[in-house]
């Protein structure tokens, strides 16, 4: 099959770049074109593999600190202590600031990890593990697989519909990745414990945000953190958000 897509627009999409018309219209094609969503997946193993260097060999606390105290000179000027009392104060407000700007973009990177694994199931062959539109078949496919209980919501009356799930692994903590159909939209759900790892990760309470030319909504109920993600409309990513989350209290 020939194909004359431009690669650059591939990254260009999975970096959200792309506009929402121009994000769809693609989404669409990558479905339809073996040669693009096998040029999708190579490109997210290697945003995984990026990721996996970047916290590798991210510079510890101990080996700032052992820094600081080769370049640190001994100061004898009679306002070192009003200087060292200044230091002190704005190292408070930088310590403040650094640790919510690592919580925040510890936030970004795992809600990014998170797009990946619903571009990833849209453009593989085979986007779920179990495919029924049973959620009394789905459910227990995840049995033995994941170490948590979840609940599927009953569908009928709502235009959405079970297509299937899958196992995942966000942080190398196992979940659930449900798939569901909105008229001509593909929705994610993935589901995971709240273990200190997907707390640390993950962004608590409700909310929705866009996230790569996605709408993505978090959700929290007893002992479980959920992500919905997808093209949708905002309002009805939060009906599906509130339908699951109804389920699982």
């Amino acid at each position: 099959m020939h194909c004359d897509q431009d690669g650059a627009m591939l990254v260009q999409y999975l970096d959200g770049e792309l506009s929402a018309d121009q994000a769809s219209a693609l989404q669409q094609h990558i479905g339809e074109c073996p040669r693009c969503a096998a040029e999708v997946s190579e490109l997210i193993g290697l945003k995984h593999s990026l990721r996996a260097a970047r916290s590798r060999f991210t510079p510890t606390i101990e080996f700032r600190r052992k820094i600081e105290r080769q370049i640190a000179k001994p100061r004898h000027n009679w306002w070192r202590t009003r200087f060292v009392s200044a230091l002190a104060t704005a190292a408070v407000f930088l310590v403040i600031a650094a640790v919510l700007w690592m919580q925040r973009s510890r936030h970004t990177d795992s809600l990014g990890e998170v797009a990946d694994l619903h571009v990833e199931a849209l453009a593989s062959a085979n986007p779920v593990d179990v495919v029924s539109t049973d959620r009394h078949t789905v459910k227990p496919w995840f049995q033995s697989k994941i170490p948590f209980s979840f609940n599927i919501p009953e569908l009928t009356g709502t235009e959405f519909s079970l297509l299937g799930g899958r196992l995942v692994y966000l942080h190398q903590q196992p979940g659930a990745q449900l798939i569901f159909n909105l008229r001509k939209h593909e929705i994610s759900v993935l589901i995971f414990q709240k273990t200190t790892e997907i707390s640390n990760a993950l962004p608590a309470g409700s909310r929705t945000e866009k996230r790569n030319s996605f709408t993505v909504a978090t959700e929290d109920s007893q002992q479980l953190r959920f992500v919905i993600i997808g093209d949708a409309d905002a309002n009805e990513m939060q009906k599906l958000a509130q339908l699951i989350k109804i389920a699982n209290e």
